[in-house]
């Protein structure tokens, strides 16, 4: 039930009003000239106060603010309908997690809570698609069909619109429920969708799938039994090992994200960002063994369990991959960029098995600068036969417009509010060949607005670099520093040679 209008006003004044006289009151007795008794009893009183407002409930207030977040009120409450609809029926279920930690987290927070509500772990399956492949691919359709699941839950895969994910009948249905972040106006025909990418600060799947399940754990802990204090620390080590795998160790948990401070006191940033680098190592390695990552991490206790590599075959394996990954970033890191016409794009080609364009991409954005220079973007040729596998990122560390959430122009050529978008520039210049976005289909320019990238055929990549290379500056666009000429508005240079030697 929502908070009346009066509690909401109650709280919020008492809370600030405190908030101001406390220093106040610091200050006073700090100047106090009595005894210290008194001034040290009112100390311990104002002490005792603080302590009982920071653990005053505000959740019904926050609720007000964040209801809308991760992802709409209404989308949370259906996917939580449809979680526990699916425990309780005790039909087969696939889940389709994505092959990064934030995709494997947020699937096992949601296979942790099936089997915490219920449902036979015998009854999950999981599956991952082939390597430069995708769920929405009909050779996957297909398999994901054999598996005969009456429940399909997706996570952090992309969404686009199509045909259902399976085919479902009278005989046979089949519900399907999406959980994602990624950029998306268009799902799969017949999915219950809960996304993210529409209510900013812009989730990852591993905190919506946290903020959708953790309360079936507590409603179903309400009725069945005590407080799954286990259960809650799993999800929360999930929650944050996703996260941080898709926004970086460094990442401020601060509202409306989760309160992750005992999470990460008890097991560590460093930890945490050691165990995520062995779970991606898998699915970036060129021989793309992502069902060892989601074993590893089912099996384990905990982040730590994952450093330690003579517990399991398993873990030694993340290693390896881990060890070979690095082996091809070390080798193609170093090749030269090359930039477009007009000066917004760098491209760093590269040729390997393995699925290094991403690190690349991000390793160069924190270095490559130029006036004008918007996006970094690593292509690989070696990835998947006959395709070219590319990766785009910020450039961050360029002046003006290469910094994330600098204003540019629109496409009509007036001055934006919008953050740089990268999908929105990756279409601009594809709509400069007649034809060419057509002929790149739907895994063109997925992801995120802020980190995108595609898998086209390899002379679709070449025709759209020939178009980013051929591009001009445009008329107004940023303007090229120029060097500053003495006589011009500017004082001359006093301490010149030729002053030197007069007064000598």
């Amino acid at each position: 039930m929502a908070p009346s209008l009066g509690y909401t006003v109650t709280v919020l004044c008492g809370w600030h009003l405190m908030v101001f006289l406390f220093p106040l009151v610091h200050r006073i007795l700090s100047v106090s000239s009595r005894s210290p008794y008194p001034a040290n009893a009112l100390r311990r009183f104002l002490a005792t106060t603080q302590r009982r407002i920071s653990m005053v409930d505000t959740s019904r207030i926050d609720s007000l603010e964040a209801q809308e977040w991760p992802a709409p009120a209404a989308q949370m409450k259906s996917a939580r309908e449809f979680i526990k609809l699916c425990a309780a029926s005790g039909s087969r279920t696939l889940l389709l997690p994505d092959k990064d930690a934030d995709g494997l987290c947020s699937g096992l927070v949601v296979y942790h809570t099936l089997l915490h509500l219920g449902l036979d772990s015998t009854l999950v399956s999981v599956h991952f698609p082939a390597k430069g492949s995708n769920i929405h691919a009909q050779a996957e359709r297909d398999a994901i069909a054999r598996y005969g699941a009456a429940f399909i839950i997706v996570t952090d895969q992309g969404s686009r619109g199509g045909p259902p994910i399976v085919d479902s009948s009278d005989a046979n249905p089949v519900k399907t429920l999406i959980l994602d972040h990624h950029w998306s106006t268009a799902f799969p025909e017949g999915a219950l969708v809960c996304t993210a990418a529409h209510c900013p600060p812009i989730a990852t799947s591993a905190t919506l799938a946290y903020e959708v399940c953790l309360p079936l754990a507590k409603e179903h802990a309400q009725k069945h039994g005590p407080k799954p204090s286990a259960l809650r620390e799993k999800l929360e080590y999930l929650c944050a090992m996703g996260t941080m795998g898709d926004l970086g160790t460094s990442f401020k948990w601060e509202p409306p994200f989760p309160d992750m401070r005992d999470c990460l006191k008890k097991w560590t940033k460093k930890v945490l960002g050691e165990a995520i680098g062995l779970l991606n190592a898998p699915r970036r390695s060129a021989e793309y063994d992502v069902e060892t990552a989601w074993r590893a991490l089912l099996n384990v206790s905990s982040p730590r369990d994952l450093l330690d590599p003579s517990s399991n075959q398993d873990i030694r394996r993340l290693y390896a991959a881990r060890a070979g990954v690095k082996a091809e970033v070390d080798r193609c890191a170093r090749r030269p960029p090359t930039f477009s016409g007009d000066g917004r794009i760098a491209l760093i080609r590269i040729s390997s098995p393995a699925q290094i364009h991403p690190l690349i991409a991000t390793r160069w954005s924190s270095s490559l600068k130029g006036a004008r220079l918007e996006v970094v973007m690593c292509s690989n040729d070696g990835y998947t036969p006959g395709m070219t596998n590319f990766a785009c990122r910020i450039a961050r560390a360029g002046g003006g417009v290469a910094r994330a959430g600098t204003k540019r122009k629109a496409d009509g050529g007036q001055e934006g509010d919008h953050e740089t978008n990268i999908i929105a520039i990756l279409k601009e210049y594809a709509g400069r060949v007649p034809g060419l976005r057509e002929s790149m289909g739907d895994d063109f320019a997925r992801g995120h607005k802020q980190a995108s990238g595609g898998i086209v055929r390899t002379e679709d990549f070449e025709r759209l670099w020939e178009a980013m290379l051929n591009s001009q500056i445009e008329q107004g666009d940023l303007p090229v520093k120029r060097r500053k000429v003495a006589g011009k508005g500017l004082p001359a240079q006093k301490n010149t040679l030729e002053g030197w030697f007069k007064k000598a």
